[in-house]
């Protein structure tokens, strides 16, 4: 199949996606899937990892969560990044100052592909630390797939949706997501809500990683505390048995070094001139 004729066939496919939409979510797909960003689920399924692409499973401020399937039939969680100007302003602030963004430079699309990018070594050291997020599986420019978090009935609900019998039980939960979080990933989420947390089974689970900093980022420590003020106000709301945000941030830097290597992280021009093609294996 000719590039032409491929890029018809995912056109088709999207046009499924707009069937029995409004004007306004007809909009949102349009902005999502550009040429380029068809052209770049292409590679993932021609690479294996996706069959098909079904319907939208969520909207965000810096793009949209899909359901996809692979050839299995397995569910996937497909999360596109949109390439407009709005979307590169927002991303920007949490770049700037990152050691892993050191000497990038270059458009705004690159640069979305480089928050994809973000997004996929965020999960993946959240993972190796052991905490619960989504599996990465691949990416490709501005498309992310990795693990759906859900059943048949549909994705999981966000923490604020969810009645929470024991809430001082997932308070110690969350909690451990800050403090193992910069202790063993070396990472602060940046913007932990009960927006950013799925509720899967009764456990907490971390989402939208994407802003995630290193914890020698300059403003790590303002990030960090940011998280801890967000997770009280929610669980002091919902009942919960509170610890003092500054008993919370001196456990939390307790573990913390200021020698960590990052080196294995770094970003470069020339790995988001490699960036825009193919990551898939």
């Amino acid at each position: 199949m000719s590039y032409d004729e491929m890029y018809s066939y995912l056109e088709a496919r999207v046009d499924a996606l707009k069937t029995n939409k409004t004007g306004d979510e007809r909009q949102t797909v349009d902005e999502v899937f550009d040429r380029q960003t068809l052209m770049a689920i292409y590679d993932l399924m021609t690479g294996g990892i996706l069959d098909s692409v079904k319907f939208p499973i969520s909207t965000g401020k810096e793009g949209n969560v899909f359901y996809a399937e692979e050839e299995d039939g397995e569910p996937l969680a497909l999360k596109i990044f949109r390439t407009s100007t709005s979307t590169f302003k927002r991303v920007g602030r949490y770049i700037e100052g990152d050691p892993r963004f050191k000497g990038l430079s270059g458009n705004r699309r690159k640069m979305i592909y480089a928050w994809t990018n973000k997004e996929y070594r965020n999960l993946q050291r959240y993972c190796e630390a052991g905490l619960p997020v989504p599996e990465p599986v691949a990416f490709n420019k501005n498309c992310l797939a990795m693990e759906y978090i859900g059943d048949e009935t549909g994705p999981a609900p966000q923490l604020k949706d969810v009645f929470l019998e024991d809430p001082d039980d997932i308070y110690d939960e969350v909690i451990s997501f800050i403090i193992d979080g910069w202790q063993v990933a070396h990472l602060v989420h940046g913007d932990m809500s009960e927006y950013n947390i799925l509720m899967m089974d009764g456990d907490p689970i971390l989402i939208d990683c994407g802003q995630a900093m290193t914890s020698d980022h300059f403003n790590a420590k303002e990030l960090l505390l940011r998280d801890i003020e967000n997770v009280n106000r929610f669980f002091k709301n919902r009942g919960a048995d509170i610890i003092s945000k500054d008993i919370i941030m001196e456990e939390t830097l307790k573990g913390s070094s200021d020698d960590d290597d990052e080196e294995d992280d770094d970003y470069d021009d020339e790995e988001y001139d490699e960036c825009e093609e193919d990551d898939v294996e």
